[in-house]
């Protein structure tokens, strides 16, 4: 409810405004009235009103130097100056205290309703900006952490803009990174037959499990480390060690990768390989040190100890090696980033690329292209289930194993690949999957059960197992309305019920249908309905 104060020298005038405004209609009520303005002054410093009528000519202190002393206060309130008296000087005054309206008396009931009517709606537009701005300020706060492991993923992979890998940006949590030095251990976790088994949920709990076995471990042996995730079964440790070229930290990073390898096994009953890159002295160097780190592990290049499965990566190793290693760390992230945004031409292109250069080598035998179909297949299966959509609709693993085998050639590959891609980004982006239409069910039986709670596409995707952004894209696709809009609607429709009923009061439907600030429902309730709340009630 709006809170209106008045102030003037004439009891006739306070109680005949008193009863002739329409407060209901106003959705206001009244808080607060004072013959003078030094009266007033302390009146509305207790009541804090959204719109104060006042008067100029009062005893002990007029209306002007009342607004002018609440002014400088601060009082962010509307005035409204409704006078005997009409002069140019008063009005330029009322003018400079930012006053909304000044009004010569007798007013007539209909312009005063007109005046108040003006002003309760500055007062809303207000009002939604504040709210507008409180939750983009909101978000920003709850998407930092994102947006700072994103930059981190980034920064590691290689994929940052240009003006961040010329070294010339540094969020602030890592201003550090430009005076130290920089090495990356790249795990790899073994989806054997056990694991291939899991489901999408369950595997991301043991990927979450992961995350905190390497932070603890990680932490005891460097001050500060970061983790981050790429793709299906690989994630990345950054390390800072103090020099470059220190025994120390080669044997601390040794041991620290045979203790990750060690616990995962312990806890999870994981197996894992973890391998090391070179250590860097500049922070833009850091991903040539995750593209050590995978081809160590893909090479099978210096295996420390019979036990685990650590490789060291040697760069006169790496050279002696007939063929590459299996694909680039950049490479393979860019693809499971298209295909999750049904990028259908950059995901081809990327393919197209990089078996191009494949073509250019000399002696790939059929074997490898077939190692290369299957591994390529697993980061877009795998991808694409994080993002909610089951290929078992589209092929059976029976199908695939059965046209990798018919691979012979490079550009086999890349035709089956980009075949592949493109059954899969049509799929996805005009017919859904089985498992996108039940995300979306689920989501929409629990808007209607608990619409009345504070819901956020953040929470129920943490109930889906689908990032927050994925789920977006799924829920657009499959209903045409955003999740908020879909919120809303549900919301305004029950309210409307609700006041029909004429069992509640207007504040109490929109607390009952999850809003807590009254104006902003009224708000929501009049652009999708095309009336007010207390329209309704009178019908």
């Amino acid at each position: 409810m709006w809170k209106i104060a008045i102030i003037d020298d004439e009891r006739q005038v306070l109680q005949g405004m008193k009863r002739a405004i329409p407060w209901d209609e106003l959705e206001a009520e009244w808080v607060g009235e004072a013959m003078n303005g030094f009266d007033g002054l302390n009146m509305i410093r207790s009541t804090q009103p959204d719109i104060i009528i006042t008067d100029i000519y009062m005893p002990l202190m007029n209306g002007l130097d009342m607004i002018e002393q609440l002014r400088k206060e601060e009082f962010p309130g509307k005035i409204i100056i409704l006078s005997g008296y009409s002069d140019f000087e008063h009005a330029r005054q009322a003018l400079r205290y930012n006053v909304s309206d000044y009004v010569s008396k007798p007013i007539s009931m209909p312009t005063l309703k007109v005046i108040l009517n003006k002003v309760i709606q500055e007062l809303m537009d207000v009002e939604e900006k504040r709210i507008k701005q409180g939750e983009l300020e909101h978000k920003l706060m709850l998407y930092e952490p994102f947006i700072e492991k994103e930059w981190v993923r980034s920064a590691v992979v290689g994929t940052l803009e240009s003006a961040n890998q010329s070294g010339e940006i540094l969020p602030q949590p890592y201003r550090f990174w430009s005076n130290t030095h920089h090495a990356v251990i790249g795990i790899e976790l073994v989806r054997d037959e056990r694991v291939r088994k899991f489901s999408v949920s369950d595997w991301n709990l043991y990927r979450f499990a992961v995350s905190n076995i390497v932070y603890e471990l990680a932490r005891k042996v460097f001050p500060s480390v970061e983790y981050t995730e790429l793709h299906s079964t690989r994630a990345v440790l950054i390390i800072h060690p103090e020099s470059d070229n220190n025994e120390y930290t080669h044997t601390a990073i040794k041991d620290l990768s045979i203790q990750i390898i060690e616990s995962v096994a312990s806890y999870l009953k994981l197996m894992s390989r973890v391998g090391s890159g070179s250590i860097k002295s500049d922070w833009t160097q850091m991903p040539d040190s995750t593209e050590e780190a995978f081809r160590a592990i893909d090479m099978r290049q210096l295996r420390v100890s019979p036990s685990f499965e650590f490789y060291v990566y040697q760069r006169e190793a790496a050279a002696e090696q007939e063929q590459v290693a299996l694909f680039p760390v950049k490479f393979s992230y860019e693809l499971a980033n298209a295909m999750k945004g049904v990028q259908k031409t950059k995901a081809q292109q990327l393919v197209a690329d990089y078996i191009g250069e494949l073509e250019n080598q000399v002696g790939i035998r059929s074997e490898y292209v077939q190692m290369l179909g299957s591994e390529l297949w697993g980061i877009i299966s795998y991808c694409l289930y994080e993002a909610g959509h089951v290929l078992d609709d589209l092929f059976t693993n029976d199908q695939i194993a059965k046209e990798i085998k018919d691979l012979i050639q490079p550009d086999q590959l890349q035709k089956w690949l980009s075949e592949k891609i493109s059954i899969i980004c049509d799929s996805r982006q005009w017919k859904g999957s089985s498992k996108h239409r039940q995300v979306v069910d689920f989501i929409t039986h629990y808007i209607h059960e608990h619409y009345a709670e504070d819901l956020t596409l953040a929470i129920l995707s943490d109930k889906v197992f689908i990032s927050r952004n994925h789920l977006s894209i799924i829920f657009k696709n499959m209903t045409g309305e955003t999740f908020n809009t879909y919120l809303t609607r549900v919301r305004i429709e029950k309210a409307r019920e609700l006041l029909l009923e004429r069992n509640m009061l207007v504040y109490e439907v929109a607390e009952s249908v999850g809003y807590k600030n009254f104006p902003y429902f009224s708000l929501l309730f009049k652009k999708m309905t095309g009336m007010n709340p207390t329209d309704l009630i009178k019908l």
